[in-house]
């Protein structure tokens, strides 16, 4: 394989490359078997279809481009290494040149760890742990489980009022009644039957001793989740280090899929509702661009305390985590489940050492 690598602006390299046509074409049938387990084809179940057949059936473009996929996700990791790149976040990948039988041509433009001049992060860790707000002792209140367990009653007895409407067949006079907000009075009781409508439990007591410990629980998260925010906030402010464009855009489409995911499980198509509030995709990735250029810059602070105190996540736990997600979700693109998992458990190991100091 040939590579170049060209130093660009902001911390990024280009890296161009030739692989040879004899080594791409050795994955065709891997890419064969790949695109099988996510295509249904008569009289064959979902992902049992003989190779020949998968050949006979996709297009030829669809097969190359797997086949870059996969030779590119292999390759990449052995780029970095053989040319001691140290990349941070997802590459930018275009294919320059694909055929059948001919050679694979690509780019590649990543962003690099720029130098960053951390504060002592050891110390502010500790300052924000020590602090009194975050240290108090957790108690739940008896009128927060009451709330709960008065929500649990009012939602059960909806859902029985619930079980009479729904018919095109409702009166007026019955759609009238079902309506109105319900009384307490008429809640269901809370005792061992109603904890028994919720599966696993024998009693109203244990049911709500769950309630109290799920307090509690969500408690001591919002607590810790404070703590790490201060961290951010202090290591944000007193880090200095150039943030790469491509970190940056990383974060703005991240943001930009969130939002389209809303959209879309709210029933509205991203098209609506930018006409709806009267901007333009461009307009709200400008917005974004502060707050993306704190999560990028946040990015290459936990990667550079990762590789200062050795948490790296190890390759098994990397593996473990990938393949719930490829398995959870048939159509994941295994590189970016990667790149995100890493990310996860960077993210997850550097806090769990800020904390203990």
């Amino acid at each position: 394989m040939d590579i170049k690598i060209k130093k660009l602006d902001k911390s990024e390299v280009e890296i161009t490359g030739v692989l040879e046509a004899a080594v791409f074409g050795g994955y065709e049938e891997k890419a064969l078997i790949r695109i099988g387990e996510r295509t249904e084809l008569q009289g064959f179940r979902k992902g049992k279809a003989p190779v020949s057949i998968i050949k006979e059936n996709v297009q030829e473009m669809a097969l190359l481009e797997e086949m870059a996929e996969l030779a590119l996700q292999d390759n990449y990791i052995k780029i970095l290494e053989e040319n001691k790149i140290d990349a941070i976040g997802h590459p930018q990948i275009s294919l320059t040149k694909i055929g059948k039988g001919s050679d694979l041509e690509f780019k590649i433009v990543t962003a690099v760890l720029p130098e960053m001049k951390l504060p002592d992060y050891k110390k502010i860790a500790k300052e924000q742990n020590s602090k009194e707000e975050y240290k108090k002792e957790i108690i739940i209140e008896e009128a927060e489980v009451e709330k709960t367990i008065l929500e649990l009653r009012k939602m059960r007895a909806e859902q029985a009022r619930g079980g009479h409407e729904g018919h095109e067949n409702m009166t007026e006079e019955e759609h009238a009644k079902a309506h109105p907000e319900i009384p307490e009075s008429e809640y269901p009781a809370f005792d061992d039957e109603f904890a028994k409508s919720f599966g696993k439990f024998t009693s109203a007591q244990e049911l709500k001793d769950k309630i109290t410990a799920n307090l509690k629980t969500e408690k001591t998260t919002e607590q810790k989740d404070k703590v790490r925010l201060s961290i951010v906030e202090e290591l944000i402010t007193k880090t200095d280090g150039e943030i790469p464009e491509i970190l940056i855009q990383s974060e703005t489409d991240k943001i930009m899929y969130r939002l389209q995911a809303d959209i879309t499980n709210a029933g509205f198509s991203m098209e609506d509702y930018l006409k709806q509030i009267n901007k333009t995709e461009a307009d709200l990735r400008s917005e974004w661009r502060t707050d993306a250029e704190k999560r990028a810059k946040l990015q290459m602070i936990i990667h550079t305390i990762c590789e200062k105190e050795k948490l790296q996540p190890t390759e098994e736990e990397i593996e473990k985590d990938v393949t719930n997600i490829t398995t959870m979700y048939k159509d994941a693109d295994a590189g970016r489940a990667r790149a995100y998992v890493e990310q996860m458990l960077e993210n997850e190991k550097v806090f769990n050492f800020l904390e203990q100091q």
